[in-house]
């Protein structure tokens, strides 16, 4: 059996068919994984774990009949939805885990992170990630109303676009340094983690030692997903026409 990784979905209700491509996913490749790990910004933006879309219902629905299959589903919170809390966790079937957790996948001691604490060049997204992961500031965004969460995910929502499209791609790729620092402090040869959205695999040395990051690819217009078993790894990019016979 294999485990299977994805990460930076960002499903909207604009792009429909990737959220059946998600769905097409949970009800059949991932029946038969060991586990399913979803490394981050599963949603497109995320404002509470009240959120009583039904695209929030929607994918707690495919999310849980996974689960009821008693296939374990793990999650670390990305930059996009890290308001995703206990609440939708349960809800959904979902385990959560803290960011730079580590697992032993087939076998091998495994860092799993979103990827966003890796960009230490990009100061500004720093200073904005310190500030929006604090306990009091989520206090008092998740006590608005439902309305004025939304306008603020889609007010972020255009000041990120705007960001990237102002600040040098260098800048907000992963800074080597901080890979190769985070890696020694978790005591791994190997890393996996999203956000960056640059499918690859990374083999390089480290202190001596062969080591490799994996780096999952965006589903903005077409799946991406990391299997890893005890013989094979494969990083492979799904077709969302697999889906368009479901609803």
């Amino acid at each position: 059996m294999a485990c299977l990784f994805v990460s930076d979905l960002h499903l909207d209700p604009a792009r429909p068919q990737i959220t059946r491509l998600f769905e097409h996913f949970l009800a059949v490749e991932a029946r038969a994984a060991e586990a399913v790990y979803i490394l981050g910004d599963l949603f497109e933006a995320w404002i509470g774990d009240d959120d009583d879309s039904e695209l929030a219902a929607r994918v707690a629905r495919g999310l849980r009949d996974l689960a009821n299959a008693n296939v374990p589903i793990f999650f670390i919170a990305g930059n996009r939805d890290f308001l995703l809390g206990p609440d939708y966790a349960a809800r959904s079937g979902m385990r959560l885990l803290h960011d730079a957790s580590v697992h032993a996948i087939a076998g091998v001691p495994t860092l799993l992170m979103h990827g966003d604490a890796l960009c230490t060049d990009d100061h500004a997204y720093l200073a904005f990630r310190d500030q929006v992961r604090a306990p009091e500031w989520q206090r008092q965004f998740l006590a608005q109303t439902m309305d004025a969460r939304r306008a603020f995910a889609e007010q972020a929502r255009a000041g990120s676009r705007a960001h990237t499209r102002d600040t040098p791609e260098v800048m907000m790729d992963v800074n080597a340094a901080a890979v190769a620092s985070a890696m020694r402090a978790a005591g791994v040869r190997r890393l996996i983690h999203g956000h960056t959205h640059r499918p690859a695999v990374h083999r390089f040395m480290l202190d001596a030692q062969p080591a490799e990051r994996i780096v999952l690819g965006d589903w903005y217009t077409q799946g991406s997903r990391l299997r890893v078993s005890v013989d094979n790894l494969t990083l492979d990019a799904l077709d969302p026409a697999l889906a368009t016979a479901r609803g």
